[in-house]
């Protein structure tokens, strides 16, 4: 009797387990700050420090068009963990972030979490939230 009550609970501890590493969630995430009506917006989602900021087959991304100043971009089914985003304003809709002098945006750019960069881009740890229920994130373009 005692052994079939551990295994019992062994069981339904493992189905549990298995079954929380498989949950999904949605995140939604609201951009505000366009201030030109016209182009796409453009956001990447990435849950590690190499493939964030880069266009890779790991990072998702998505355009958007918008509305009164404001893009909503949805993602479905994302694993629990940590996550950064950043979105910028194509406003020439040539497929890619303009820039200035020095790799400088020309084109108004944000971060997830408000990370802002000092010589660069914001890093991943900056710009991370976690992901651990369905989430709306808000980016401001500058």
């Amino acid at each position: 009797m005692k052994y079939s009550v551990i295994l019992c609970l062994l069981f339904i501890t493992s189905f549990f387990s298995v079954h929380a590493q498989d949950e999904t969630f949605s995140l939604t995430v609201e951009i505000s700050g366009i201030k030109k009506n016209k182009g796409k917006v453009f956001l990447a989602l990435a849950d590690n420090a190499k493939d964030f900021l880069k266009k890779t087959n790991e990072t998702l991304g998505k355009t958007s068009t918008f509305k009164d100043g404001k893009a909503f971009i949805h993602f479905k089914n994302l694993k629990k963990g940590n996550y950064a985003a950043y979105s910028y304003h194509d406003e020439n809709n040539n497929g890619k972030i303009d820039t200035k002098m020095f790799g400088i945006p020309s084109e108004p750019y944000g971060f997830s979490n408000k990370a802002k960069g000092f010589m660069g881009p914001p890093s991943f740890k900056e710009a991370t939230f976690l992901l651990n229920t369905n989430t709306t994130i808000k980016i401001e373009l500058n």
